[in-house]
């Protein structure tokens, strides 16, 4: 397993760390709570920067690569998204709540992406990420970022409303973009 693999494999175990500290019951105040998540989920999403750069830089590109780093990605992604709304919910966010069907959305586009790379899969076809889908993963990274802090701020508020409806536009048109660049995968269907 090379080091950009390596770093998708740690990128997935952060994942895990995260889910423990935002939601185990561990006694810190929730201030502290949200800046070791926060902490975690920064860290994480350097590994996704890191790992594709190093993948070409070094000309380390894998299959299992390009399939695990797109998985981990939703992972992440998938996991603060819920945590911020259960958090919102709770009203422990100083950003107050997280509109869920922003989340369903993006959940939704993620099954039918990997959807479409299961039917690539069995057609012995590797479906990498494409520009618009690293924008948007960049953007809902901002937008969690924005939520977990623990900071009081009507320019952050701000800026939070407008990254999520930034996610759930740029999650929507990654998706069709998607599907219409790999449509060739759905004609060699009988």
């Amino acid at each position: 397993m090379n080091i950009a693999n390596k770093l998708t494999l740690l990128r997935i175990i952060l994942v895990f760390v995260f889910m423990g500290v935002i939601w185990l019951p561990i006694g810190l105040p929730v201030e502290m709570v949200l800046w070791v998540s926060l902490a975690i989920f920064i860290v994480a999403s350097i590994t996704d920067y890191l790992d594709g750069h190093l993948a070409r830089k070094l000309n380390l590109v894998t299959n299992l690569g390009k399939f695990m780093d797109p998985l981990a990605d939703k992972m992440l992604v998938a996991t603060a998204l819920l945590a911020i709304v259960d958090l919102g919910n709770k009203g422990v966010l100083p950003m107050g709540h997280f509109p869920a069907w922003i989340v369903v959305f993006i959940i939704l586009r993620e099954f039918m992406v990997s959807g479409l790379r299961l039917i690539a899969a069995n057609q012995s076809i590797v479906l990498a990420a494409n520009y618009w889908g690293k924008v948007k993963t960049v953007v809902q990274m901002m937008t969690i970022i924005v939520y977990l802090l623990p900071i009081q701020s009507s320019i952050l508020s701000t800026l939070g409303i407008i990254l999520a409806y930034a996610s759930v536009v740029l999650t929507l048109l990654s998706g069709f973009i998607y599907l219409w660049e790999n449509r060739q995968v759905f004609a060699d269907q009988n």
